[in-house]
Protein backbone atom coordinates (compact mmCIF):
# COMPACT_ATOMS: atom_id res chain seq x y z
CA UNK A 1 0.00 0.00 0.00
CA UNK A 2 1.20 3.58 -0.74
CA UNK A 3 2.82 5.68 1.84
CA UNK A 4 0.70 8.23 3.07
CA UNK A 5 0.66 12.12 4.11
CA UNK A 6 -1.03 13.94 5.92
CA UNK A 7 -0.41 17.06 4.56
CA UNK A 8 -2.04 18.19 1.47
CA UNK A 9 -0.40 19.24 -1.99
CA UNK A 10 1.63 22.39 -1.56
CA UNK A 11 -0.13 24.89 -4.03
CA UNK A 12 2.21 27.00 -6.43
CA UNK A 13 2.60 30.18 -4.38
CA UNK A 14 4.80 32.49 -3.33
CA UNK A 15 8.12 32.75 -1.08
CA UNK A 16 6.00 34.42 1.38
CA UNK A 17 3.62 31.51 1.50
CA UNK A 18 -0.29 30.61 0.87
CA UNK A 19 -2.53 34.07 1.19
CA UNK A 20 -4.58 31.77 3.34
CA UNK A 21 -3.54 27.96 5.00
CA UNK A 22 -5.95 26.13 6.90
CA UNK A 23 -4.38 24.13 9.28
CA UNK A 24 -5.82 21.01 11.25
CA UNK A 25 -9.15 22.81 11.72
CA UNK A 26 -11.54 21.08 14.01
CA UNK A 27 -15.06 22.22 14.91
CA UNK A 28 -17.92 20.38 16.90
CA UNK A 29 -21.34 21.53 17.45
CA UNK A 30 -21.92 20.28 21.60
CA UNK A 31 -25.85 19.68 21.76
CA UNK A 32 -28.08 18.21 23.86
CA UNK A 33 -27.95 15.37 21.36
CA UNK A 34 -24.45 14.43 21.76
CA UNK A 35 -21.31 16.55 20.01
CA UNK A 36 -21.26 16.60 16.54
CA UNK A 37 -17.93 16.27 14.45
CA UNK A 38 -18.49 19.11 12.47
CA UNK A 39 -14.88 19.51 11.01
CA UNK A 40 -12.35 16.55 11.60
CA UNK A 41 -8.58 17.87 10.63
CA UNK A 42 -9.19 20.41 7.56
CA UNK A 43 -5.82 21.40 6.11
CA UNK A 44 -6.21 23.58 2.59
CA UNK A 45 -4.35 26.73 1.11
CA UNK A 46 -5.49 29.68 -0.95
CA UNK A 47 -2.83 31.92 -2.83
CA UNK A 48 -3.71 35.47 -4.07
CA UNK A 49 -5.59 35.24 -7.63
CA UNK A 50 -6.07 31.18 -7.21
CA UNK A 51 -9.63 29.49 -6.89
CA UNK A 52 -10.10 27.28 -4.36
CA UNK A 53 -13.46 25.11 -4.76
CA UNK A 54 -14.91 23.29 -2.21
CA UNK A 55 -16.74 20.67 -2.64
CA UNK A 56 -19.45 18.28 -0.87
CA UNK A 57 -23.07 17.09 0.11
CA UNK A 58 -25.19 19.18 2.76
CA UNK A 59 -23.08 18.31 5.94
CA UNK A 60 -19.95 17.96 4.57
CA UNK A 61 -18.53 20.62 6.56
CA UNK A 62 -17.84 23.24 3.81
CA UNK A 63 -19.93 25.66 4.86
CA UNK A 64 -18.62 25.46 9.25
CA UNK A 65 -15.37 25.53 7.89
CA UNK A 66 -16.23 28.85 6.56
CA UNK A 67 -17.27 30.48 9.37
CA UNK A 68 -14.44 29.69 11.46
CA UNK A 69 -12.05 31.02 9.13
CA UNK A 70 -14.58 33.87 8.65
CA UNK A 71 -15.43 33.94 12.48
CA UNK A 72 -19.02 33.82 12.66
CA UNK A 73 -19.54 30.49 14.12
CA UNK A 74 -22.31 30.23 16.54
CA UNK A 75 -20.74 29.81 19.70
CA UNK A 76 -22.43 28.12 21.36
CA UNK A 77 -23.19 25.29 19.95
CA UNK A 78 -19.96 25.61 17.84
CA UNK A 79 -16.92 25.49 19.19
CA UNK A 80 -13.33 25.64 17.44
CA UNK A 81 -11.61 23.09 18.94
CA UNK A 82 -7.65 22.50 17.42
CA UNK A 83 -6.05 24.45 14.53
CA UNK A 84 -4.66 27.59 13.09
CA UNK A 85 -6.36 29.67 10.25
CA UNK A 86 -3.20 31.35 8.86
CA UNK A 87 -4.01 34.84 6.91
CA UNK A 88 -1.25 36.04 4.99
CA UNK A 89 0.93 34.23 8.48
CA UNK A 90 -1.47 35.90 11.52
CA UNK A 91 -3.31 33.20 12.84
CA UNK A 92 -6.68 34.63 13.19
CA UNK A 93 -8.21 31.72 15.51
CA UNK A 94 -5.72 34.23 18.36
CA UNK A 95 -6.81 37.49 17.55
CA UNK A 96 -9.57 39.64 19.66
CA UNK A 97 -13.46 40.39 19.27
CA UNK A 98 -12.59 43.67 17.57
CA UNK A 99 -9.35 42.51 15.72
CA UNK A 100 -11.05 40.13 13.99
CA UNK A 101 -13.89 42.61 12.86
CA UNK A 102 -11.04 44.90 11.82
CA UNK A 103 -10.03 42.05 9.71
CA UNK A 104 -13.60 40.85 8.19
CA UNK A 105 -15.22 42.69 5.56
CA UNK A 106 -12.10 44.89 5.15
CA UNK A 107 -9.70 41.99 4.24
CA UNK A 108 -11.57 38.88 4.11
CA UNK A 109 -14.90 38.71 2.72
CA UNK A 110 -18.39 36.68 2.58
CA UNK A 111 -20.68 35.76 -0.14
CA UNK A 112 -23.89 33.93 1.66
CA UNK A 113 -26.08 31.73 -0.35
CA UNK A 114 -29.44 32.79 0.30
CA UNK A 115 -29.12 36.25 -0.53
CA UNK A 116 -32.26 37.43 0.83
CA UNK A 117 -32.31 36.48 4.60
CA UNK A 118 -28.48 37.33 4.31
CA UNK A 119 -29.72 41.12 3.34
CA UNK A 120 -31.60 42.91 5.92
CA UNK A 121 -35.37 43.50 4.46
CA UNK A 122 -35.84 47.01 6.51
CA UNK A 123 -32.86 49.32 5.02
CA UNK A 124 -32.60 49.34 1.32
CA UNK A 125 -29.69 47.95 -0.50
CA UNK A 126 -28.06 51.33 -0.80
CA UNK A 127 -27.84 52.00 2.87
CA UNK A 128 -26.24 48.06 3.58
CA UNK A 129 -23.34 48.96 0.71
CA UNK A 130 -23.12 52.38 1.91
CA UNK A 131 -22.25 50.86 5.90
CA UNK A 132 -19.32 49.29 4.37
CA UNK A 133 -17.68 52.53 4.45
CA UNK A 134 -19.31 54.21 6.86
CA UNK A 135 -18.36 51.75 9.53
CA UNK A 136 -14.68 50.82 7.90
CA UNK A 137 -13.55 53.68 5.92
CA UNK A 138 -15.62 56.85 8.24
CA UNK A 139 -17.39 58.20 4.86
CA UNK A 140 -20.09 60.54 5.42
CA UNK A 141 -23.65 59.04 4.15
CA UNK A 142 -23.67 60.96 1.16
CA UNK A 143 -20.03 59.81 -0.07
CA UNK A 144 -21.28 56.38 0.70
CA UNK A 145 -24.09 56.34 -1.24
CA UNK A 146 -22.19 57.55 -4.00
CA UNK A 147 -19.77 54.32 -3.60
CA UNK A 148 -22.53 51.98 -2.97
CA UNK A 149 -24.15 53.32 -6.82
CA UNK A 150 -20.63 52.51 -8.35
CA UNK A 151 -20.75 49.43 -6.67
CA UNK A 152 -24.37 48.32 -7.96
CA UNK A 153 -22.77 49.81 -11.81
CA UNK A 154 -19.59 47.72 -11.11
CA UNK A 155 -21.60 44.44 -10.89
CA UNK A 156 -23.74 45.49 -13.79
CA UNK A 157 -27.14 46.30 -11.99
CA UNK A 158 -28.88 48.47 -14.30
CA UNK A 159 -30.40 51.66 -12.99
CA UNK A 160 -28.15 51.77 -9.95
CA UNK A 161 -29.08 55.57 -9.22
CA UNK A 162 -32.68 54.51 -8.93
CA UNK A 163 -31.97 51.43 -7.53
CA UNK A 164 -29.90 52.32 -4.79
CA UNK A 165 -32.88 53.34 -2.44
CA UNK A 166 -34.68 49.82 -3.55
CA UNK A 167 -35.17 47.02 -0.80
CA UNK A 168 -34.21 44.06 -1.06
CA UNK A 169 -37.57 42.32 -2.10
CA UNK A 170 -37.56 44.32 -4.96
CA UNK A 171 -34.69 42.48 -6.69
CA UNK A 172 -34.77 38.88 -8.84
CA UNK A 173 -32.98 36.55 -6.97
CA UNK A 174 -29.73 37.63 -9.36
CA UNK A 175 -29.65 41.18 -8.68
CA UNK A 176 -29.70 40.30 -4.98
CA UNK A 177 -26.82 37.81 -5.14
CA UNK A 178 -25.06 40.70 -7.36
CA UNK A 179 -25.47 43.26 -4.25
CA UNK A 180 -23.97 40.58 -2.33
CA UNK A 181 -21.31 40.87 -4.55
CA UNK A 182 -20.72 44.32 -4.66
CA UNK A 183 -21.18 44.13 -0.79
CA UNK A 184 -18.37 41.68 -0.38
CA UNK A 185 -16.13 43.83 -2.76
CA UNK A 186 -16.72 46.79 -1.24
CA UNK A 187 -13.34 47.19 0.42
CA UNK A 188 -11.63 45.04 -2.07
CA UNK A 189 -10.41 42.51 0.40
CA UNK A 190 -7.59 40.15 -0.48
CA UNK A 191 -9.85 37.36 -0.19
CA UNK A 192 -13.32 36.14 -1.02
CA UNK A 193 -15.41 33.29 0.24
CA UNK A 194 -18.68 32.71 -2.05
CA UNK A 195 -20.89 30.32 0.08
CA UNK A 196 -22.94 28.27 -2.81
CA UNK A 197 -23.40 31.75 -4.76
CA UNK A 198 -25.31 30.34 -7.18
CA UNK A 199 -28.25 28.62 -5.41
CA UNK A 200 -31.66 28.71 -6.52
CA UNK A 201 -30.79 30.36 -9.45
CA UNK A 202 -31.45 29.39 -13.05
CA UNK A 203 -28.73 27.93 -15.44
CA UNK A 204 -28.19 31.43 -17.13
CA UNK A 205 -28.18 33.39 -14.05
CA UNK A 206 -25.70 30.93 -12.23
CA UNK A 207 -23.41 30.96 -15.64
CA UNK A 208 -23.34 35.31 -15.10
CA UNK A 209 -22.44 35.36 -11.63
CA UNK A 210 -19.83 32.88 -12.21
CA UNK A 211 -18.35 34.94 -14.39
CA UNK A 212 -18.94 38.14 -12.97
CA UNK A 213 -16.92 36.65 -10.03
CA UNK A 214 -14.35 35.41 -12.28
CA UNK A 215 -13.78 39.03 -13.89
CA UNK A 216 -13.82 40.65 -10.57
CA UNK A 217 -11.31 37.93 -9.14
CA UNK A 218 -8.70 38.81 -12.36
CA UNK A 219 -9.26 42.76 -12.07
CA UNK A 220 -8.51 42.51 -7.85
CA UNK A 221 -5.80 39.10 -8.15
CA UNK A 222 -8.40 38.06 -4.91
CA UNK A 223 -8.14 34.85 -3.94
CA UNK A 224 -11.32 33.14 -3.86
CA UNK A 225 -12.93 29.98 -1.99
CA UNK A 226 -15.82 28.86 -3.53
CA UNK A 227 -17.95 26.29 -1.90
CA UNK A 228 -20.77 24.24 -3.71
CA UNK A 229 -22.47 21.14 -4.31
CA UNK A 230 -21.76 21.03 -8.04
CA UNK A 231 -18.91 19.54 -9.52
CA UNK A 232 -20.52 21.06 -13.05
CA UNK A 233 -20.48 24.84 -11.45
CA UNK A 234 -16.57 24.80 -10.97
CA UNK A 235 -15.30 23.24 -14.05
CA UNK A 236 -14.27 26.27 -15.83
CA UNK A 237 -13.33 28.87 -12.59
CA UNK A 238 -11.76 26.40 -10.18
CA UNK A 239 -7.81 25.95 -10.10
CA UNK A 240 -7.75 23.70 -7.71
CA UNK A 241 -10.27 21.48 -5.77
CA UNK A 242 -10.91 19.68 -2.28
CA UNK A 243 -13.80 17.55 -1.79
CA UNK A 244 -14.79 17.33 1.63
CA UNK A 245 -17.27 14.66 3.19
CA UNK A 246 -18.37 14.11 6.94
CA UNK A 247 -15.91 17.08 7.92
CA UNK A 248 -12.71 15.49 5.99
CA UNK A 249 -10.85 16.46 3.04
CA UNK A 250 -11.27 13.25 0.89
CA UNK A 251 -9.51 14.47 -2.24
CA UNK A 252 -7.35 17.56 -3.24
CA UNK A 253 -6.36 18.03 -6.74
CA UNK A 254 -5.80 20.32 -9.30
CA UNK A 255 -9.19 20.58 -11.46
CA UNK A 256 -8.67 19.24 -15.03
CA UNK A 257 -6.86 16.17 -13.18
CA UNK A 258 -10.46 15.80 -11.08
CA UNK A 259 -12.33 15.20 -13.87
CA UNK A 260 -10.08 13.34 -16.04
CA UNK A 261 -9.46 10.54 -13.29
CA UNK A 262 -10.90 11.17 -9.75
CA UNK A 263 -8.83 9.27 -7.14
CA UNK A 264 -11.54 8.42 -4.28
CA UNK A 265 -15.15 6.85 -4.97
CA UNK A 266 -17.02 9.89 -3.62
CA UNK A 267 -15.20 12.01 -5.92
CA UNK A 268 -16.46 9.64 -8.58
CA UNK A 269 -19.93 9.16 -7.47
CA UNK A 270 -20.39 13.41 -7.51
CA UNK A 271 -18.96 13.32 -11.33
CA UNK A 272 -21.43 10.66 -12.53
CA UNK A 273 -24.35 12.69 -10.45
CA UNK A 274 -23.68 15.57 -13.35
CA UNK A 275 -26.19 15.50 -16.03
CA UNK A 276 -24.69 14.72 -19.36
CA UNK A 277 -25.92 16.04 -22.88
CA UNK A 278 -25.04 12.57 -23.83
CA UNK A 279 -27.12 10.79 -21.34
CA UNK A 280 -30.17 11.96 -22.25
CA UNK A 281 -33.48 9.81 -21.68
CA UNK A 282 -30.99 7.82 -18.91
CA UNK A 283 -31.71 7.83 -15.34
CA UNK A 284 -29.31 10.09 -13.40
CA UNK A 285 -26.85 8.42 -11.10
CA UNK A 286 -27.35 9.05 -7.13
CA UNK A 287 -25.14 8.11 -4.85
CA UNK A 288 -26.45 5.28 -2.82
CA UNK A 289 -27.44 6.20 1.03
CA UNK A 290 -27.19 9.60 2.98
CA UNK A 291 -24.61 11.34 4.24
CA UNK A 292 -23.73 9.96 8.32
CA UNK A 293 -24.73 11.47 11.40
CA UNK A 294 -21.83 13.65 12.40
CA UNK A 295 -23.18 12.70 16.14
CA UNK A 296 -22.25 9.32 14.90
CA UNK A 297 -19.87 9.00 12.01
CA UNK A 298 -19.10 5.21 11.15
CA UNK A 299 -15.61 3.86 12.34
CA UNK A 300 -13.34 3.66 9.63
CA UNK A 301 -13.23 5.59 6.26
CA UNK A 302 -16.94 7.23 6.77
CA UNK A 303 -18.03 6.56 3.41
CA UNK A 304 -17.77 3.37 3.58
CA UNK A 305 -21.63 2.25 4.02
CA UNK A 306 -22.31 3.91 0.87
CA UNK A 307 -19.01 2.88 -1.09
CA UNK A 308 -19.22 0.36 -3.76
CA UNK A 309 -15.12 -0.48 -3.18
CA UNK A 310 -15.22 -0.67 0.19
CA UNK A 311 -13.35 -3.68 1.92
CA UNK A 312 -12.95 -4.73 5.21
CA UNK A 313 -9.72 -2.39 6.01
CA UNK A 314 -12.18 0.32 5.12
CA UNK A 315 -14.99 -0.65 8.25
CA UNK A 316 -11.85 -0.35 10.44
CA UNK A 317 -9.05 2.40 9.35
CA UNK A 318 -9.26 5.63 9.38
CA UNK A 319 -7.80 6.36 5.70
CA UNK A 320 -4.82 9.41 6.13
CA UNK A 321 -4.22 11.29 2.81
CA UNK A 322 -2.29 9.80 0.74
CA UNK A 323 0.13 11.11 -1.64
CA UNK A 324 -0.89 10.29 -5.49
CA UNK A 325 1.40 12.84 -6.88
CA UNK A 326 3.29 15.89 -6.10
CA UNK A 327 -0.06 18.08 -6.51
CA UNK A 328 -2.62 15.47 -5.74
CA UNK A 329 -3.92 13.58 -2.20
CA UNK A 330 -6.75 11.39 -1.59
CA UNK A 331 -7.93 9.45 1.60
CA UNK A 332 -8.29 6.07 0.33
CA UNK A 333 -7.18 2.66 0.87
CA UNK A 334 -7.62 2.14 -2.78
CA UNK A 335 -6.94 5.17 -4.53
CA UNK A 336 -4.46 3.07 -7.13
CA UNK A 337 -7.80 0.95 -8.06
CA UNK A 338 -9.60 3.85 -7.90
CA UNK A 339 -7.30 5.68 -10.70
CA UNK A 340 -7.38 2.54 -12.40
CA UNK A 341 -10.90 2.26 -12.75
CA UNK A 342 -11.43 5.66 -13.67
CA UNK A 343 -9.14 5.46 -16.48
CA UNK A 344 -10.80 2.18 -17.47
CA UNK A 345 -14.26 4.74 -18.15
CA UNK A 346 -12.70 7.53 -20.08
Amino acid sequence: MATSAELSPEPAGSDEGPLLDVRDLHVEFRTREGTAKAVNGVNYSVDAGETLAVLGESGSGKSVTAQAIMGILDSPPGFVTAGQVLFQGQNLLTLGAEERRKVRGARMAMIFQDALSALNPVLSVGEQLGEMFTVHRGMSRKDARAKAIELMERVRIPAARERVRQYPHQFSGGMRQRVMIAMAMALEPELIIADEPTTALDVTVQAQVMDLLAELQREYNMGLILITHDLGVVADVADKIAVMYAGRIVETSPVHDIYAAPAHPYTRGLLESIPRVDQKGQELYAIKGLPPNLLHIPPGCAFNPRCPMAQPVCRTDVPPLYQVSSTRASACHFWKECLGESADNT
